[in-house]
């Protein structure tokens, strides 16, 4: 059964740093443009970063954009989000996910419709 498990989401301090990870199982992942998404209580879920298949193009959301890197490996069958310099207001669960159809995906897709499969979720809380 193809699934999706993230980690690494915890408390921390606002300026701090934290790398999420999400490993992917049962399907090729290395074939899959992969994305992170978060959702804040009361808010729809958004668009954080995304990355293609080889790893060589990444996009990010205006508001973490300079802030968090998103990168993948593939041998690992895992990606990645390296988050730096944390506001309160990036507060959320954040979700891993992987695009409903294999290649390589142009542009930033930041609709949630268009993601096939997504993990449970992992909480990042960060204090003021």
């Amino acid at each position: 059964q193809v699934q999706l498990v993230e980690s690494g989401g915890r408390l921390v301090q606002a300026g701090g740093s934290l790398r999420l990870s999400c490993a992917a199982s049962g399907r090729t992942f290395g074939t899959y443009t992969m994305a992170w998404f978060r959702q804040a209580p009361g808010k729809e879920r958004e668009f954080v970063a995304s990355i293609n298949p080889s790893g060589a193009n990444t996009y990010y959301a205006d508001s973490v954009k300079g802030r968090f890197t998103i990168s993948r490996d593939n041998a690992k069958n895992t990606v990645y989000l390296q988050m730096n310099s944390l506001k309160p207001e990036d507060a959320a669960v954040f979700y891993c996910a992987m695009y409903f159809r294999p290649g390589s995906i142009e542009g930033r897709r930041v609709r949630t419709i268009e993601y096939g499969l997504w993990g449970q979720g992992t909480q990042v809380t960060v204090s003021s």
